[in-house]
């Protein structure tokens, strides 16, 4: 390739991942893969300095603050450190060194896998903490770094003010529950502990990022007023004595020493709690390091070894498909025992069909596989030239492994999902939607007490909830406890919801609480439900296509049949209540925004309801009138834009009377 089309090529690629790693916390490149372009476009700009340009990302360190918070400018850089790639690197490092220091010695540190930090205290306070952004100008996140335990809110015995920093990140255990959780409520699965790390500290409400449980490791002080220190590990010390947690270190002094440091904390990386890519080695003297300075980019007195994702071969045994909660079939590798990064691995995800058909991935297969993230086991590709033969393409089953009810193609996706009403492997997660407030809402039926009912063989489907004995409930709790009691009348009270909140319920994808009210209404009961067809159904306002084929497939279902018998057995109501005598509102589409003072969001949203009209929440050409309360933001001004009436609350409460 031309030299000129080639780092034109480089730079927009990595100036592409630059913005997805640091803006939007969302990487599509591994590490290594980056570094090592990188290194491709430095070489070539220092063979043609003229192709050099402006925006090429070996002119900046990388990042920038994001809008939604305060800009923070660090008094002492955050800076980078220069990558090696080989133990020859990282020996041409160490010579430099000794050039101009005669006999240095070396601290070297596992390299933390998250997102770096400071952190600043005045009189021993925790006053703020910014990510590193840009080096220079980074992103205050105070709020959220205070959730972090391991940060000390206050020093005993510290100077008047005190700047360290620090690498914040995600433990591999919290990393994994996140994920099962996340997969289990049908959210998108974070990549890696980095990128839930860096999600994590900036999300806008603390709370959540206190829910992730991040952790931190300190290393390196950046500034300590009144104190002189002569060495990195003094200071390093010297935090670990203010109760920081410091990140662990060796010092070195020959280069077979720290070769075989870097080696070993390679061997140790899958026993310890926290992800890295790499290991650190840095001067050690502090005033040789003030001696040796810095380039435009990169401290001259310290090196990132920066190790390479470990793959293996080996053999696919078997395919296994799992049944998560939420009814997505996972299919999952058997292989032989190989050791990555650490531990032992036996299976490694194969994430859908599309990504077995992609690679044409079958059973006995000789495969290459890797850890993403130094976490998930991930199948890279097959070894073709040691594919036996009679292998044949794998399919993944037609109906689910658990119930044996068909399975469907999420429209917007690659998931195949169980449509099974009753399949045992959603069970769970189906009783807990079926309880909810704006289902069901029985009071008093946790995940915790769901999930000892089915223990327990009690029940099978939402539907059995409805047939529970006292002696079976009461066996939850001690003896004379009125829980029990107070569970069963709950129960007994939910049969007379109306019929809305029962279709909601049922948990029929596309099927939304606003939409159940929607067919509530049209239909006027159950059964006349689930007797129309499509082409009946595509002509209830708000159902479209999609729903419609969603919805006469669920009643389609003999499992769906067999619990609406259940629940028609249980005396649980059919028939819509909510009858609309005064329609007018009927017609009409209303935009709530603000904050109302006379009503709920929800309550003014059924009073419109109960006239015949609709609740949006987008303001579109179609909207009849916007309600404003107090503090109305987008939505009042994009009505304005499109000349659609403007009410005040009062004015909404004279058109109810």
């Amino acid at each position: 390739m031309d030299p000129k089309e080639e780092v034109l090529q480089l730079t927009k690629t990595l100036n592409e991942a630059n913005y997805r790693y640091y803006v939007l916390d969302d990487p599509t490149m591994p590490d290594f893969a980056y570094d090592r372009l990188l290194r491709r476009l430095e070489d070539l700009e220092k063979e043609h300095p003229e192709l050099k340009a402006p925006d090429s990302p070996t002119q900046r360190v990388g990042g920038q603050a994001i809008s939604q918070f305060e800009k923070v400018e660090h008094p002492v850089p955050l800076e980078s450190l220069q990558d090696v790639f080989s133990l020859e690197e990282l020996a041409e490092f160490t010579e430099r060194v000794r050039q101009t220091i005669p006999t240095p010695a070396y601290t070297v540190e596992p390299k933390v896998d998250g997102l770096s930090v400071a952190l600043e205290y005045l009189d021993g306070v925790f006053v703020r903490g910014a990510t590193r952004g840009d080096g220079r100008i980074g992103e205050d996140v105070t709020e959220n770094l205070r959730t972090v335990r391991s940060i000390p809110m206050k020093l005993e015995n510290a100077p008047a003010r005190l700047i360290v920093r620090g690498e914040v990140f995600m433990p591999k255990a919290v990393f994994e529950q996140l994920n099962e959780a996340r997969e289990a409520a049908g959210e998108a699965l974070f990549a890696n502990p980095r990128n839930a790390a860096a999600g994590s500290l900036r999300q806008l409400d603390p709370k959540i990022a206190a829910a992730r449980r991040l952790d931190v490791l300190i290393f390196n002080l950046q500034l300590c007023e009144g104190r002189e220190f002569t060495t990195h590990s003094e200071t390093l010390d010297y935090l670990r004595s203010l109760k920081f947690k410091v990140i662990p270190y060796v010092l070195c002094t020959e280069q077979s020493q720290i070769d075989a440091r870097v080696a070993a904390i390679n061997e140790e990386r899958g026993e310890l709690s926290y992800d890295i890519d790499g290991a650190v080695v840095k001067l050690n003297d502090l005033a040789g390091r003030a001696l040796l300075g810095s380039t435009a980019k990169f401290p001259r007195w310290a090196a990132a070894y920066k190790y390479p994702p470990e793959i293996k071969e080996t053999v696919l045994r078997q395919i296994v498909v799992q049944v998560g909660r939420t009814g997505v079939l996972t299919p999952k590798a058997v292989v032989d025992p190989v050791r990555l990064a650490g531990t032992t691995v036996t299976n490694a995800t194969l994430h859908n069909q599309d990504f077995i058909s992609e690679k044409d991935i079958r059973v006995g297969d000789t495969v290459r596989i890797r850890k993403a993230g130094e976490i998930i086991p991930e199948i890279l590709g097959i070894v073709p030239e040691k594919r036996p033969a009679g292998t044949e393409p794998y399919r993944l089953p037609a109906v689910c492994p658990v119930c044996g009810a068909p399975v469907e193609r999420d429209e917007d996706g690659a998931a195949l999902r169980c449509t099974g009403a009753e399949c045992p492997a959603q069970l769970s997660r189906n009783i807990e939607h079926f309880v909810s407030r704006d289902a069901m809402d029985i009071d008093g039926l946790g995940g915790a007490i769901v999930d000892q009912l089915i223990a327990a063989g009690h029940i099978h489907s939402p539907a059995d909830l409805y047939y529970l004995s006292l002696d079976q409930v009461a066996s939850l709790w001690k003896k004379g406890d009125k829980a029990p009691k107070k569970l069963l009348a709950s129960i007994e009270a939910s049969k007379e919801n109306d019929l809305s909140k029962l279709i909601y319920a049922l948990g029929i994808r596309q099927v939304g609480e606003k939409t159940g009210k929607v067919l509530a209404r049209s239909f006027g009961s159950l059964d006349a439900l689930m007797e129309a067809d499509e082409e009946r159904l595509t002509q209830v306002p708000d159902v479209g296509a999609v729903t419609a084929r969603s919805i006469a497939a669920w009643f389609r279902s003999p499992q769906s049949r067999h619990m609406i018998e259940r629940l028609r057995g249980a005396g649980v109501n059919f028939e819509s209540r909510t009858e609309i005598t005064d329609r007018r509102f009927e017609g009409k589409t209303f935009v709530l925004t603000g904050a109302l003072t006379r009503f709920t969001r929800e309550e003014a949203t059924e009073r419109i309801e109960n006239y015949g009209g609709k609740a949006s929440g987008s303001v579109s050409k179609k909207t009849s009138f916007v309600v404003a309360g107090e503090n109305a933001g987008s939505k009042l001004r994009k009505a304005n834009e499109l000349g659609i009436p403007v009410l005040s609350e009062e004015e909404f409460l004279s058109m109810l009377m």
